[in-house]
């Protein structure tokens, strides 16, 4: 049975977010969470051990990273059983946002444990807060998968979605990816946000295309996120459409590969297509 002690931090999961670039981004509540948790778990216990130090945390770390979260997971289990307090942290950010641990927030959820957040600093939400896209609904990608058919798709994702898309990009690949983002639609709006909070913090809009070709030139340095207006909705005639589908389901396509293709050449929406696929 889980303990219920009088301290509410006894026997709870911290989820700490950390400054993603200025220190000052810090809040007081994460210092706390910090310096009184029992263990802290890092996904890079010397970047973290730089962080604590500023803020004179003497806390004990230990590594917790996506190759041994099924051993760290018993090893919590049974800190919180003791009514001990653990907090998560990852480099920079707010942990699980494109970084691993959803699979130890689950398992202690799953044991009766409380999980609870520090909110604070987020590569995410400090991007969309700045570029003046539209806010009211957005698509988070992460990172794209680097090659392969689940690239193909998540790119036809992002460059579809009638409102805004924010992923996640390594300053080598900035291009290449703005590169195939633009094979679909090149004229669309776009931000790229680097090193935010930081010295050399940088918002540069253009199109697509237009990027692209500044980074091919001048490759970015820093962390990275890429953000896409929403795709304008394109008019389609339904009977056409279905007389499309109905060709390409002949011809032996998957309902999947025509929502994807059809959904790409034309800009109608893939569950749309789909439909119709399923159907044909």
């Amino acid at each position: 049975m889980v303990p219920r002690p009088e301290d509410p931090r006894r026997g709870t999961l911290f989820i700490v977010a950390t400054p993603i670039g200025n220190l000052g981004d810090m809040t007081m509540r994460a210092v706390e969470t910090l310096r009184t948790a029992d263990m802290v778990l890092a996904e890079d216990t010397r970047s973290t051990r730089v962080l604590l130090d500023h803020f004179g945390i003497k806390a004990h770390t230990v590594a917790a990273h996506a190759h041994n979260e099924a051993r760290t997971i018993p090893r919590v289990l049974e800190r919180l059983g003791r009514g001990e307090s653990v907090a998560l942290v990852s480099d920079a950010g707010t942990p699980l946002i494109s970084d691993p641990g959803s699979r130890l927030v689950d398992a202690v959820r799953s044991a009766g444990f409380r999980v609870s957040p520090i909110p604070g600093a987020s590569a995410l939400t400090a991007a969309l807060s700045a570029t003046g896209l539209d806010t009211t609904r957005f698509t988070f990608v992460g990172f794209l998968p680097r090659t392969g058919k689940d690239r193909r798709e998540a790119l036809e994702l992002a460059s579809t979605l009638p409102h805004t898309v924010v992923l996640y990009e390594a300053p080598a690949r900035v291009s290449a990816t703005l590169d195939d983002l633009g094979e679909v639609d090149p004229d669309r709006r776009c931000v790229v946000a680097r090193e935010i909070t930081k010295i050399h913090e940088e918002f540069r809009e253009g199109t697509v295309s237009e990027l692209a070709a500044y980074y091919r030139d001048t490759p970015p340095r820093g962390e990275v996120v890429i953000l896409l207006s929403g795709a304008e909705s394109k008019s389609f005639n339904e009977d056409e459409l279905r007389d499309r589908v109905k060709v390409l389901r002949e011809a032996g396509q998957s309902a999947r590969d025509i929502a994807a293709r059809l959904a790409s050449e034309l800009g109608v929406p893939r569950n749309t297509v789909y439909r119709m696929a399923l159907k044909a």
